[in-house]
């Protein structure tokens, strides 16, 4: 990885030394920084961690302008929408699964999440040294940084891994532990790769538990806590398919964030309420606003619209997600149904400008992630009290499911639920189900499982630089 970590590493440094990287280069510089040495403080390693909250806001990660890879386009590569006419084709061939290891955006998206590992790794780099003086402060940074480590890890793996079955042998990422610019990682195993995550987290819940003062101020949500650790680690077990250990920790969450209610719902894609949010990364004016890839709403541009089959799942004149999420847009003479769940915070609601927070993590995933591990240990009862409790809550019909009926209730749930979230693309290849386009589709309809294409090629520039780096199988 050497050709990419200097890339990654030359970023960072520009990021984290602002002034110097504003100035005028010096090519005969008469001294240079020694990173063993350059964090001295704990407002050093501060900035340094808001560095790594900084790093998430990029086009290939939550950020837009480029791939949105865990925003929009695990539901572009999916069923939940369509290319539009309105579309400049920027990202048809994602959208059409032909994508190669010598595609830019799947480079991007490789790099981006690493940026973010390596942005962790800087800032944690010799922080125990302060640990006898300031030990509340360094549990709380090194806590978040190891958690933010650990989460770029694993939604590299959502894309990059062969397959999610906790102990497989197939091919996971590298994982990268140590912020070296000439390190060239290996990639671990699937297992290996959920061994390294699980590790991380587990010491994360565990240093941030002890700290010097609350992670969150003022209750903002837009940290890492030990909250957020739980939501990962739930997360991550369902996609491993540990089941109690799921129902562990999406426990913990629901049990201190409760559902919003149908009021509030609405206001939390306004930014004017954080009820259920367990970890918002915030954006601002300046920043690129999420979702543009689908909904450009500055330019009012449709790209990708929902599918049929994603709108008719759910009951329009009930469920307030359906409000929440989409809306009828004029444009020219005739008007069309958008993904409007991003427009804007509640002050520009009126004149929207595509800038809000984007919610990584809510409580109603964590009731559709202990539904699914009650009903796959056959605890039908447990699973079908959560998803009515999500029903309810959403203003949905409650169902009377069981077995393998309950399980696709779920899924429904989730993929009414988590739209554009990041979530679709991901939920079918878990499950290892076939992508069924019926919009607007008469090519690139169908992926049955077991194709390549479920899992993203390594990036060609990765393979040259890094002999240590296997491509994965059919590229």
């Amino acid at each position: 990885m050497k050709r990419n970590l200097k890339y990654i590493s030359s970023f960072i440094l520009c990021g984290v030394l602002m002034a110097s990287c504003t100035k005028k280069v010096e090519l005969n510089p008469t001294y240079t920084v020694n990173g063993d040495i350059s964090f001295n403080t704990v407002e050093d390693y501060e900035a340094a961690l808001t560095g790594t909250y900084v790093r998430l806001k990029a086009g290939n990660y939550y950020g837009s302008g480029s791939s949105n890879a865990f925003v929009g386009l695990p539901d572009m590569l999916s069923d939940n929408v369509f290319e539009s006419t309105e579309s400049l084709a920027n990202y048809t061939t994602l959208q059409r699964w032909a994508y190669t290891a010598d595609d830019g955006n799947i480079e991007g998206i490789w790099l981006d999440a690493y940026t973010v590992v390596q942005q962790a790794n800087l800032t944690m780099r010799n922080i125990d040294k302060l640990s006898s003086a300031n030990p509340g402060a360094v549990n709380r940074i090194k806590g978040q940084a190891l958690a933010l480590r650990a989460h770029a890890h694993f939604d590299l793996f959502r894309y990059f891994g062969e397959e999610y079955d906790r102990n497989s042998t197939k091919l996971g990422v590298p994982y990268v532990e140590t912020y070296d610019i000439e390190q060239k990682p290996a990639r671990l195993t699937v297992k290996g790769t959920y061994d390294k995550i699980e590790a991380d987290l587990k010491l994360a819940k565990q240093l941030l538990s002890n700290t010097d003062e609350a992670v969150q101020p003022g209750n903002s949500r837009a940290y890492v806590d030990s909250l957020v650790v739980d939501a990962m680690l739930a997360r991550m077990y369902n996609y491993a398919g540990l089941s109690d250990s799921a129902i562990k920790y999406a426990t913990y969450v629901i049990n201190a964030r409760p559902l919003a209610s149908a009021a509030a719902f609405p206001l939390i894609w306004q930014d004017a309420s954080l009820s259920e949010v367990i970890w918002t990364v915030k954006f601002e004016q300046g920043n690129s606003g999420i979702g543009d890839n689908i909904y450009y709403v500055v330019g009012n541009r449709a790209s990708y619209r929902p599918t049929a089959n994603l709108l008719n799942l759910y009951n329009t004149s009930s469920d307030i997600r359906y409000t929440s999420y989409f809306q009828v847009r004029p444009r020219g003479s005739s008007s069309r149904l958008v993904v409007s769940k991003y427009l804007a915070k509640q002050p520009f609601i009126t004149k929207p400008d595509g800038i809000v927070d984007f919610k990584a993590f809510r409580t109603g995933e964590m009731y559709l992630i202990r539904a699914e591990a009650y009903a796959r240990k056959g605890n039908d009862v447990s699973g079908l009290a959560d998803v009515n409790a999500l029903r309810t809550a959403r203003g949905a019909a409650v169902g009377v499911e069981t077995g393998a009926a309950l399980l696709q209730g779920i899924m429904d749930e989730r993929r009414k639920e988590l739209v554009v979230e990041g979530h679709r693309f991901f939920d079918l290849k878990r499950t290892t189900r076939t992508i069924i386009r019926s919009t607007n589709c008469s090519n690139f309809c169908s992926l049955l499982p077991g194709a390549r294409e479920w899992a993203f090629p390594i990036p060609q520039s990765e393979i040259t630089a890094n002999p240590q780096m296997v491509q994965n199988p059919g590229y």
